[in-house]
C-alpha cells in the first residue's frame, strides 16, 4: 500500500520565495494557453496567484492540485496535517516556549511567529472533512490530522486540543531546542559553536518526554536535528536510539521515515537515518511513510525510495490510521 501522512497545505512566510514555489507548483498541473514567457503569459500566471492569495490554503482548488498528484501516484492516503503554529489559538503556546527575547535570535524569531501564525483551526478541520467525501468518491483516502510541536510540559495545552477535534492522526514533533527554532537556514551558524553531542542530548530528550505523553499517534522525523548536516560521530547517538525505540515500543507509539529533509534540505539523509532505522526494527517499533510536502507537486516524494528502505531495514509493513486508530497492512501490495 502506498501512503502518505505527512503532508501540508501552507506555512509561510509570505516571501518571494513562497511566491515563486507557489506559482511553480500551479504551473506543474497545468499550463497558461499564452506563449511562456510572454508579458500576456505571466499577466496569466500572476492572475493564478492573485486567486491562490485571496482564496488562500483551505480552498478545493488549491487541495484538488494534491489529489491529482495523489491519483498520478497511485496513494491510497494521504494525511493532511498542517502545523501547529498556523493556527492563531495556538500563538500563546508558542509565545510562552519559543525564545523570543529582545536579542537577535528573538526578534528573528517573533517575526517568523507572527508571519506564519495567520489561520484558525476551525477553519482547517472543517475545510478537510468537508472535503473528504470528495476524495473518497475519487478513489483516494483523505485522512484529517495536525503537526503539535511537544515543548517540556505542553501536555496541558495539547491534550484538550487533541481530544476536541475528529482526529485520524495526531503527529508529535520537535522543532525547537531550548526556545531556539533549529530548523531555521537563518540561523544555522548556532550549530557551529555548539557542543553536538549535548545539544542532541537535549533534544532527544523531549523527544522522549514527548513520546512518553501518549498524545501522539506517531512521532515525526526523530533527528531532524541533522537538518543542515551536524552531528557527532553517529555511534555515539546510538545510545539515545536505543532509548526512544524502547519508549516508543512501550508506550505502543509509530513514528515515519520521513523524505523531507532527504528533497529539501543540505542533509541529503531521509528521517531516521539507516542506523536508526535499524534499530527501531529491532525493537518493532510500527512506521508509516511520509513526504512532508509542502506543495502539491512535492506529494510522495521519494516514498519508492523509502518503501525500499524499510525493505532493506527488515519492514514488511507499514500502519495507517483512521479516528485514532492504528492499522498495520502490508508494505507491498500482495499480487
Amino acid at each position: 500500500m502506498k501512503v502518505d501522512y505527512h503532508v501540508h497545505l501552507e506555512e509561510g512566510p509570505y516571501s518571494l520565495r513562497w511566491w515563486n514555489r507557489t506559482a511553480e507548483a500551479l504551473l506543474r498541473f497545468r499550463q497558461p494557453a499564452r506563449d511562456r514567457h510572454t508579458r500576456e503569459w505571466m499577466e496569466e500566471l500572476a492572475s493564478w496567484m492573485h486567486e491562490r492569495i485571496n482564496r488562500g490554503a483551505y480552498s478545493r482548488e488549491w487541495l484538488d492540485l494534491y489529489r491529482v498528484r495523489a491519483k498520478e501516484l497511485g496513494l491510497s492516503h494521504v494525511g493532511i496535517v498542517d502545523h501547529l503554529y498556523r493556527f492563531k489559538e495556538f500563538k500563546p503556546y508558542f509565545e510562552q516556549h519559543m525564545h523570543l527575547e529582545d536579542d537577535e535570535l528573538g526578534r528573528m524569531q517573533r517575526i517568523w511567529l507572527d508571519q506564519v501564525c495567520t489561520d484558525s483551526i476551525e477553519e482547517f478541520v472543517d475545510f478537510i472533512l468537508e472535503q473528504q467525501p470528495i476524495w473518497e468518491a475519487d478513489g483516494v483516502s483523505l485522512k484529517l490530522g495536525i503537526e503539535a510541536d511537544y515543548f517540556s510540559g505542553g501536555k496541558e495545552v495539547l491534550a484538550p486540543m487533541i481530544d476536541r477535534y475528529p482526529w485520524d492522526h495526531v503527529i508529535g514533533s520537535v522543532h525547537f531546542v531550548n526556545g531556539w527554532g533549529f530548523d531555521n537556514p537563518e540561523t544555522k551558524e548556532r550549530f557551529e559553536d555548539i557542543d553536538l553531542l549535548a545539544l542532541y542530548q537535549q533534544q532527544f530528550q523531549v523527544v522522549e518526554e514527548a513520546i512518553s505523553s501518549g498524545l501522539f499517534n506517531f512521532v515525526a522525523h526523530l533527528d531532524n536535528l541533522k537538518v543542515f548536516g551536524y552531528r557527532p560521530a553517529e555511534h555515539e547517538l546510538f545510545p539515545y536510539y536505543q532509548r526512544i525505540a524502547q519508549l516508543l515500543k512501550q508506550h505502543g507509539i509509530a513514528t515515519e521515515i520521513n523524505t523531507g529533509l532527504f528533497y529539501r534540505y543540505p542533509v541529503k539523509e531521509m528521517c531516521p537515518s539507516y542506523s536508526f532505522l535499524q534499530i527501531l526494527r529491532e525493537h518493532g517499533v510500527p512506521i508509516t511513510t511520509s513526504s512532508d510536502s509542502h506543495f502539491p507537486d512535492d506529494l510522495g516524494s521519494y516514498l519508492d525510495e523509502a518503501r525500499e528502505i524499510l525493505l532493506q531495514a527488515g519492514y514488511h509493513e507499514i500502519v495507517t490510521f483512521e479516528k485514532r486508530k492504528r492499522i498495520s497492512v502490508e508494505l507491498l501490495d500482495k499480487k
